[in-house]
């Protein structure tokens, strides 16, 4: 049975992925701005391949002390935005700590977003990656080896 694995990346330089059980890519899109845009997105699982089951995996990630009053509270507003538009979207999903997709797919990044692109294209040679998607779709990949199981 065909199935659907999502990834997001959450903040404004994230993004969302969507692959199937054979890591073909068929959304991968910068973080939207809008609440209707995110929502929209995610949305594509269930307007486009409504029978298909579906997983996703959203990164577990938290405000630090380096931000300010006011990026802390428009990052936890995306965090937010995504989790609800997950639920809408009828997307069951996991979180996951960088550390732990990172080191499962070998990309530990240490900060460096070059290190997850170049993970990216070597994963997904087919499809054009941005510092933007290459976390989601890593993200959704490590998603399809932890949920998927061949039938």
């Amino acid at each position: 049975m065909r199935m659907l694995f999502v990834g997001v990346d959450v903040g404004a330089d994230g993004g969302i992925a969507i692959i199937d059980e054979l890591a073909a890519v068929h959304l991968a899109v910068r973080m939207p701005e809008t609440d209707r845009d995110v929502l929209d997105a995610l949305g594509w699982c269930f307007r486009e391949a409504p029978i298909l089951p579906r997983w996703g995996m959203l990164e577990k990630v938290h405000s630090s002390p380096q931000m300010g009053v006011r990026s802390a509270f428009s990052f936890g507003q995306q965090y937010g935005r995504v989790r609800m538009a997950l639920a809408a979207a009828v997307v069951p999903f996991d979180e996951v700590t960088p550390f732990k997709w990172q080191r499962k797919l070998e990309c530990l990044t240490g900060g460096d977003k070059n290190v997850s692109k170049a993970r990216a294209q070597q994963l997904f040679p087919l499809t054009k990656i941005t510092h933007a998607i290459a976390d989601a779709l890593l993200l959704a990949e490590f998603c399809r080896r932890t949920h998927w199981v061949e039938s």
